[in-house]
């Protein structure tokens, strides 16, 4: 049950991952498995009124499962009507500043690497992506957000 129905607003906690059609196929969810694992999706069609926002864990450099993914926008320049912010945080607690790996993002093409954890925000319409796992030396944890009741990538 993706929902706690407990009590009067149960039904806006989120407790089991429901992906949108377009992350549902069987080829994007094996494309993605080979470097992370995704925990929520939230957005307007699974608690109406909500924002978009997913989490996930990367464990895995991801490359070559981006590049033969054609459905996935990580792995193309593209834009949002939103803003967004993207989020990626090591997993050590004696050291939460360590990404603990390298993340390789584009933002209007122009590279920046990532080896801190880190909160990017990004403007609506302003391009960016690819983004690469580069390296995980432990699990990093990421999170993005659009300010928009769906994730739509132009």
């Amino acid at each position: 049950m993706p929902y706690d129905k407990e009590g009067k607003y149960g039904d806006l906690i989120v407790q089991t991952l429901m992906l949108p059609p377009d992350r549902k196929t069987p080829e994007a969810q094996a494309a993605y498995a080979r470097f992370g694992k995704r925990v929520h999706w939230i957005d307007g069609s699974v608690v109406p009124g909500a924002f978009q926002m997913n989490t996930s864990w990367y464990f895995a450099p991801n490359r070559e499962a981006i590049l033969a993914d054609a459905t996935s926008p990580m792995g193309r320049e593209h834009r949002h009507a939103s803003a967004e912010i993207l989020g990626f945080y090591g997993s050590d607690p004696d050291d939460p500043e360590d990404l603990g790996g390298e993340i390789e993002l584009y933002i209007n093409g122009e590279k920046h690497l990532l080896t801190k954890s880190s909160l990017v925000f990004l403007p609506p319409m302003l391009p960016h992506c690819p983004l690469y796992v580069n390296r995980a030396d432990r699990p990093i944890f990421h999170f993005s957000v659009v300010m928009d009741a769906a994730y739509q990538a132009e």
